[in-house]
């Protein structure tokens, strides 16, 4: 592995004018191999699109888009950005990534974004050799598969949940809690961890389904707990109805959620939403290591970097700083990226033998003002 140091560095000042080596080509436009990458290789984003989801994945999708662009500013063989859209849901996840399997010229994927899915398409990428870098899928057990081509660009829910338990009981005080999970790979992963490191303060847990509506049995249930902080271990969708619910049935305490739910879509509970505490594994666009992308990001899409865009466009840096040292095949991209380690503008991008990162940073917002502000890292 050869990682290129411009590229690498050019990841953290985040200089929109990449002056690298563009892939090189032969006389006759023929892509080489060897130091010259060939002319027709892609990247993808794997997750949702469009669907309930879609606002979790269009950061992600615009991160990976901004990397691309940059890179082919200057690019005299550029990469095609290709999208294969899950809307989240584990059962699309095989066929898609049976397609994008078999597309030879597509070497890396950023995502897949939800750990369902990531958990139903992991050994199909395995098996054809082509990896992938998450920016979003935070259940541990998908590094424990033995995917050679699973990497996380993020910590996972082994600390995030011990963080947001932290925070409870360090911060909010909080002496009892009822944990709700939404029955998610990811939500009921994350809620059984936040309730282990909890321990005897909580009162009461219940399992909630994606896309319901109707909380009012969980309701009740919180209501008779009357604990100080429910914790929600789920997505946007269902966490905005839910805590409108909940405040409704005369809930007053905490609403604590994690990164599933950070989504300006979750505002749209207005009042009820207030003094929501999220816990993310994503850096806030505030953090100086990110200033720069966080304005670059703005010029592109006209609005502010979502939830895990920045993580996104590191994953995809990744996968470009391979493509500029040369690299046009699966197996050598793989041992590149294995190899990587680099200064990302997240974290330093380093991966074990499992794929999870080597740099671990969980943060804490809150909704303020009708607006999800960051608080800081949750230490």
């Amino acid at each position: 592995m050869r990682p290129n140091k411009v590229f690498a560095a050019s990841i953290a000042t985040l200089a929109l004018g990449l002056s690298l080596a563009a892939c090189g080509t032969t006389e006759d436009g023929d892509g080489g191999g060897g130091g010259d990458a060939g002319c027709d290789l892609k990247l993808a984003f794997f997750g949702p699109e469009t669907g309930d989801a879609a606002g979790l994945g269009k950061p992600i999708i615009q991160g990976t888009q901004l990397a691309i662009d940059q890179y082919n500013e200057d690019a005299d063989c550029k990469v095609e950005f290709v999208k294969y859209d899950s809307q989240g849901s584990p059962d699309e996840a095989p066929a898609l990534a049976t397609e994008a399997a078999g597309d030879e010229s597509l070497i890396g994927v950023v995502g897949p974004a939800f750990s369902g899915e990531s958990a139903a398409a992991g050994d199909t990428f395995a098996e054809a050799g082509l990896p992938t870098i998450t920016p979003s899928a935070t259940n541990p057990t998908l590094a424990d598969n033995e995917w050679d081509t699973f990497h996380r660009a993020l910590g996972n829910d082994a600390t995030q949940g011990p963080a947001a338990a932290r925070y409870i009981k360090d911060t909010l005080k909080a002496a009892s809690v009822f944990v709700i999970d939404d029955a998610s790979e990811y939500g009921a992963g994350l809620a059984g961890i936040v309730e282990k490191d909890l321990g005897a303060a909580v009162k009461g847990t219940d399992t909630i389904q994606q896309k319901q509506t109707d909380f009012s049995a969980t309701v009740t249930k919180v209501t008779d707990a009357k604990p100080d902080a429910v914790f929600f271990g789920g997505y946007y969708a269902e966490a905005t109805i839910l805590i409108g619910q909940l405040r409704d049935g005369g809930f007053d305490g905490t609403f604590v959620v994690a990164d599933g739910v950070k989504d300006p879509a979750f505002l749209d509970a207005k009042d009820a939403a207030e003094g929501t505490i999220i816990t993310c594994p994503c850096i806030p666009d505030t953090e100086p290591a990110v200033a720069d992308f966080a304005k670059a990001y703005e010029a592109e899409f006209g609005e502010a970097p979502g939830t895990y865009a920045a993580e996104a466009y590191d994953a995809a840096s990744i996968f470009l700083a391979g493509i500029e040292d040369g690299i046009d095949n699966r197996a050598d991209m793989l041992e590149f990226v294995n190899g990587y380690d680099e200064a990302g503008i997240t974290k330093q991008l380093k991966f074990d033998d499992k794929g999870e990162p080597a740099d671990v940073h969980v943060y804490a917002y809150t909704v303020k003002g009708g607006a999800i502000v960051p608080e800081g890292e949750i230490k």
